[in-house]
């Protein structure tokens, strides 16, 4: 019996020591393990700190050495980088991040990360004048403006002014009763930094020469401009505008005017389904530009650096959109204004990043009676004056003061559009369209994921 018992007691010994022993092992693991995915982790800041002094360098694969202050080298991390860029341009870097100890090689850790500068993206509205939001406006996302910013329309994220007072109030205020306002003064912020508007304009020459050598390029033209409809296939056409209509239109930086010809008489086709290149995406125009269609891929298109041409602009003629399932995303840079068309349909929706390096994004304010109204003949345009919506996905960035809606006494909309559902793009910020202006140099950290 002593003998049975003794083994019995020595079996059980026997198996809780090599319980524990393999406890002690997997222990001793994770631990390693956790070192080593702080090892790895620390590969990626110290990319981080390489990008801050080597912007968009994509050379930093190897392996280094990690050590601790006190206890000298405690293992290595081994970074493989790569990046995506437009027309040799970065775009986003890609890093993945090896660590692992020397305590125990094979506890290995592996965390990936994308850097990349945030860019105008991330705001539904940057406006470098003072600015007015009307109480039919719908507004999602972040609005930043440089000067003063009076806001009446619904919106869900801050509203932002870099001056602290304007006429005795805060640099962002609303209306104050009986006038109409469904804004909320709890998500008003200011001052706060400003967004450098000269950081924010492309070097326009530099798109140019983008687009000679690897898009799609038309200098400038004896004819009234280029008309460009997105085919959703990765193709556009293209035309030559041969013919305008001159009216009487008004707009808070021209005043009252003519000359302002945006509505195509004749045009003629000069390419039909022209592929576009993925990897240099780019279209420039060196005059002014009409655009429609639907997008089924990240592009950018710019009009502009035509001295002979007063109106280097780009017309948002139709509308614009992209195509479902795709990864889309347009910018659009003016070199001037950027306007909403006169024909355009009742129920418009524009998606996009546009950029009005010098001008203003806006629909100018048109009459459908009286003596500066619209052409009644050839063709009658007197129906397009007021539209019912303009549903816009994307971010507007105006140097000067705009706007898509005008109103007569007792804030009735007699212009424009009487509804106007806007919201910054989610898809666009953490995959921006190529060439998109950059609001922070300094990298950012995103998709962060860890194997191992």
């Amino acid at each position: 019996m002593v003998m049975v018992f003794g083994a019995i007691f020595l079996i059980i010994i026997t198996s809780f020591i090599s319980s524990v022993i393999r406890q002690s092992q997997v222990i001793e693991f994770r631990f390693q393990q956790q070192q080593a995915s702080d090892i790895a982790e620390a590969g990626l800041n110290y990319y981080k700190w390489y990008l801050a002094h080597n912007s968009g360098d994509v050379s930093g694969s190897g392996t280094y050495e990690y050590s601790d202050p006190e206890t000298g080298r405690i293992g290595e991390y081994e970074l493989a980088v790569s990046g995506t860029s437009y027309c040799g341009r970065i775009s986003s870097i890609e890093v993945t991040s090896t660590g692992r100890t020397d305590a125990n090689p094979d506890a290995v850790a592996i965390i990936s990360a994308t850097y990349k500068q945030p860019t105008v993206a991330e705001y539904s509205f940057i406006s470098n004048e003072g600015v007015r939001f009307g109480a039919n406006r719908i507004i999602t996302g972040p609005v930043h403006g440089n000067n003063w910013v009076h806001m009446d329309g619904a919106h869900n994220s801050f509203v932002g002014s870099n001056i602290a007072t304007y006429n005795g109030g805060g640099g962002v205020f609303t209306s104050s009763p009986p006038a109409p306002s469904n804004a909320n003064p709890a998500l008003f912020v200011y001052p706060i930094d400003q967004i450098n508007f000269a950081g924010l304009l492309f070097d326009m020459s530099q798109l140019r020469t983008s687009a000679q050598t690897a898009g799609i390029y038309y200098g400038p033209t004896t004819e009234d401009g280029y008309k460009v409809v997105f085919n959703g296939d990765s193709t556009v056409d293209i035309f030559t505008v041969r013919a305008t209509t001159d009216y009487w239109s008004q707009s808070t930086a021209q005043g009252l005017h003519q000359g302002e010809f945006n509505y195509i008489n004749s045009q003629t086709l000069i390419e039909d389904n022209r592929p576009i290149d993925p990897t240099c995406p780019v279209l420039f125009f060196e005059d002014k530009l009409w655009i429609e269609g639907a997008i089924n891929q990240k592009v950018a298109i710019a009009a502009g650096l035509n001295v002979g041409n007063t109106q280097n602009n780009i017309v948002i003629d139709g509308n614009v959109t992209y195509v479902a399932g795709t990864e889309a995303g347009l910018v659009a840079i003016a070199e001037d204004d950027i306007d909403i068309g006169i024909d355009v349909p009742n129920n418009m929706t524009v998606n996009g990043i546009y950029i009005a390096q010098g001008g203003r994004f806006g629909r100018n304010l048109y009459r459908s009676t009286g003596f500066y109204r619209l052409p009644n003949s050839s063709p009658d345009l007197r129906p397009y004056v007021l539209r019912d919506s303009l549903t816009r996905t994307g971010s507007v960035i105006s140097y000067l003061r705009g706007g898509t809606a005008w109103t007569a006494g007792g804030g009735v909309t007699t212009s424009g559009f009487l509804i106007r559902d806007t919201s910054f793009d989610r898809n666009q910020i953490d995959n921006p369209p190529p060439l998109t202006p950059v609001t922070n140099v300094v990298y950012e950290l995103q998709d962060w994921q860890s194997e191992g």
